[in-house]
């Protein structure tokens, strides 16, 4: 392999496959790079719980599938995306000895993409919480600051991305859990449309249509490559999105056109916004005029406060369901001290919720979804915040022991705008194009239409143009 280490570790996924298709690199010869680069980051990182060097290498030498991401290394956030044969704790010493017997269909699609998978990442217990410090791990640290939080819940992926361990990462999203870390960590971060990816054969869907499944990458177009390879329904899907109408990847070499973008730096909760966070979105809303699209703010009419309920009864159901299931695979109930403070409680409010107010919240969120709709009539793309705050110092939704819901009421102030878009089903992204005083990425959202990634894959490509963030290289890297 002629590529140099630190050459190697700043091509992205795609370019990582053209070294061996064209035989200037070979598969093992990628993993054997990505291991070393996770060995020497993840003691300052905590990225990776579960390391899968040994297997990884063999499938290397193996006949690997002749898909478009052959022989490039990747991680599987150890949440959902199931591999058989390999344990999946889902951030709790409840599931610490759990092992799943089949692939999930996604990452059954991500094998027969070509990636090689090299290990598993931290994720906070059952995903619950925006930042990803579970008990039994420990916290995964910011690679552009490691006293604080990388997001979550897909932050493992995120940390591991950034700092250049891998190309891109799996990541899922049940209230904004790609965007979140791709904000934090300077990401880009795709949240496709519900339905767009499969999360079979365990569900058809996940708490009412919130959950969705992609990645965390460093650039648009492996993004757009990994949808292209993994999207579509699998048989028996209670639904799925509308198809697209061109490959994802040629999507991104297309141009936006003109597009009318509504902006708001207004929380729908009235939370108060950091300085930071608002400026950004002001910032990119000017680099979007100067790109030729018409910009102006508009903030939707939203009863934010009954979104709020119906979410807390959905994700509280949804929790309950998790554990419930769970305790079922493993053949007994958590013990004492198995399962954190916040998700005992959590757990317990869901099983509170009656089936008549669970189906209330659902009919009231699918409202929601049309109402935005409505709005989207007049609007190709709205620009939000990713986040009221930049990223946070670890710690700062730890719940005290009389209280261990306050973290995640805490943590809604933090996250209304991604959360929204789980409501509705609509694709949205978080983009790096900021980074404040104190050297800590500040991502921007644009949700597109229903079905609509192809707008936002052409606009996140001239914003990559327009603004490079590939370049910058946080100061815990490869």
């Amino acid at each position: 392999m002629a590529i140099t280490p630190n050459e190697l570790r700043d091509l992205d996924a795609t370019a990582q496959a053209d070294l061996i298709r064209r035989g200037e690199a070979t598969p093992l010869e990628l993993v054997d790079a990505a291991i070393d680069r996770v060995e020497r980051l993840n003691p300052k990182l905590n990225a990776v719980v579960t390391p899968l060097f040994e297997q990884a290498r063999e499938t290397a030498k193996s006949d690997l599938p002749h898909g478009p991401l052959r022989g490039v290394p990747y991680l599987l956030k150890d949440l959902m995306g199931t591999m058989a044969g390999v344990r999946q704790t889902s951030g709790s010493a409840f599931l610490k000895d759990y092992v799943p017997r089949a692939d999930s269909e996604l990452v059954a699609r991500l094998k027969r993409a070509g990636l090689v998978i090299i290990g598993k990442t931290n994720t906070p217990e059952f995903g619950i919480l925006p930042t990803t410090e579970p008990a039994f791990f420990g916290p995964a640290r910011n690679p552009w600051n490691t006293d604080h939080s990388t997001g979550g819940s897909s932050g493992g992926s995120a940390a591991a991305v950034a700092s250049g361990m891998v190309p891109a990462a799996h990541a899922n999203d049940g209230g904004g859990s790609i965007r979140i870390p791709a904000s934090c960590c300077g990401l880009f971060g795709l949240k496709p449309t519900r339905g767009r990816n499969p999360l079979g054969p365990e569900f058809g869907d996940m708490m009412g249509g919130l959950v969705a499944e992609h990645a965390v990458t460093r650039t648009v177009r492996d993004s757009a490559l990994l949808l292209d390879a993994t999207s579509g329904p699998d048989v028996g899907d209670p639904y799925f999105a509308p198809p697209q109408a061109l490959p994802y990847v040629e999507e991104v070499r297309r141009e936006p056109g003109k597009l009318r973008i509504g902006f708001t730096t207004a929380s729908p909760l009235g939370s108060g916004m950091s300085p930071d966070c608002a400026a950004a979105v002001e910032d990119v809303a000017r680099l979007c005029e100067s790109l030729g699209h018409q910009v102006e703010e508009h903030t939707p009419k939203i009863d934010a406060e009954k979104l709020q309920s119906c979410f807390i009864n959905v994700f509280g159901a949804g929790t309950a369901m998790q554990v419930d299931v769970l305790a079922a695979e493993v053949g007994r109930a958590p013990r004492t001290g198995e399962i954190e403070p916040l998700t005992e409680a959590l757990a317990a409010a869901g099983r509170q919720v009656s089936a008549s107010d669970y189906l209330i919240s659902i009919m009231e969120l699918q409202r929601v979804s049309r109402d935005i709709a409505r709005d989207f009539l007049e609007y190709d793309v709205w620009l939000t915040p990713t986040l009221c705050e930049p990223p946070l110092v670890l710690g700062t939704l730890d719940s005290p022991p009389d209280n261990p819901l306050a973290g995640i009421i805490r943590a809604s102030h933090y996250v209304p705008f991604t959360a929204l878009c789980n409501f509705t089903g609509q694709p949205a992204m978080s983009v790096p194009l900021v980074w404040n005083e104190a050297g800590l990425p500040i991502g921007t959202q644009f949700v597109g239409r229903f079905g609509d990634e192809a707008t936002l894959f052409r606009l996140a490509a001239q914003l990559e143009t327009a603004r490079p963030f590939t370049a910058r290289k946080p100061p815990v890297t490869a």
